[in-house]
């Protein structure tokens, strides 16, 4: 019974939405209609169980649709910033034909999971061009990160630190990202400066800002041409977006 109700919860709450409509297409009722139409309904609810199913599978399908719709319209009104934004690092092949964007945190598992997936898909197919969105969202330490990997631009090291960050298997926090910086080849005092520019504070702000018109609430989520695909995804889909967008 516990697995049903999430979708009771959710065939309540679409009632409760339509009560409105319904009073004001219908005429006024007294206690005694009332009472006896809620009767039929019920009676006919408990009899036929089914109907709340189809109600709520409909319901879902029409929210996955309109996802859908609000996802495509966002990919096609922000396409300069989710793919040209000059504040965010490129990998892979800079003229590539076919541009992967991953969000991603430095703090999720699942972001770790994917990354050499990510590193075989660049190692083989030398078209992607790969965009890194660095999307924090999992507390100070994730932000810092973050912050500290965009400084490592100006010392031509944001790979190196990108991928030392990717490869730490425990928890972060300031002091263990400056050890991982230093032993990236960073200087850290100059690192440190550099990410207390405005511009490392602006990236970070632009890709919220982007993630929350895109709809995205998680890591890792990736776009590929056309399609935007939340969570963790492995190397033969990732090969199957590059090549549907290939297509075009």
């Amino acid at each position: 019974m516990t697995r049903f109700r999430p979708l009771l919860l959710t065939a309540a709450l679409a009632l409760t939405a339509l009560a409105p409509v319904a009073q004001a297409q219908t005429p006024a009722f007294n206690d005694m209609q009332r009472r006896a139409i809620e009767e039929v309904v019920r009676d006919y609810l408990v009899k036929h169980p089914e109907v709340i199913m189809e109600a709520i599978e409909e319901l879902q399908k029409r929210e996955r649709a309109e996802t859908a719709e609000r996802q495509k319209t966002a990919l096609s009104g922000n396409k300069q910033k989710i793919f040209q934004d000059p504040a965010s690092p490129v990998g892979g092949n800079p003229q590539g034909d076919v541009t992967v964007v991953e969000f991603f945190d430095y703090q999720c598992g699942y972001c770790k999971a994917v990354t050499g997936d990510v590193a075989t898909l660049l190692k083989t197919d030398g078209k992607v061009r790969f965009v890194y969105k660095e999307f924090p969202i999992l507390g100070p330490a994730s932000v810092t990160a973050a912050k500290a990997a965009l400084a490592a631009r100006a010392q031509g090291k944001y790979e190196a630190l990108h991928n030392a960050l990717m490869a730490n298997k425990g928890q972060l926090d300031d002091a263990k990202i400056f050890q991982i910086a230093a032993g990236a080849g960073l200087d850290v005092d100059k690192l440190k400066k550099d990410m207390a520019t405005p511009d490392v504070e602006q990236a970070i702000g632009a890709n919220h800002a982007l993630a929350e018109a895109l709809g995205i609430r998680g890591t890792p989520a990736f776009v590929v041409g056309n399609e935007l695909v939340p969570g963790a995804i492995k190397l033969d889909e990732m090969k199957k977006l590059v090549a549907l967008a290939r297509k075009g």
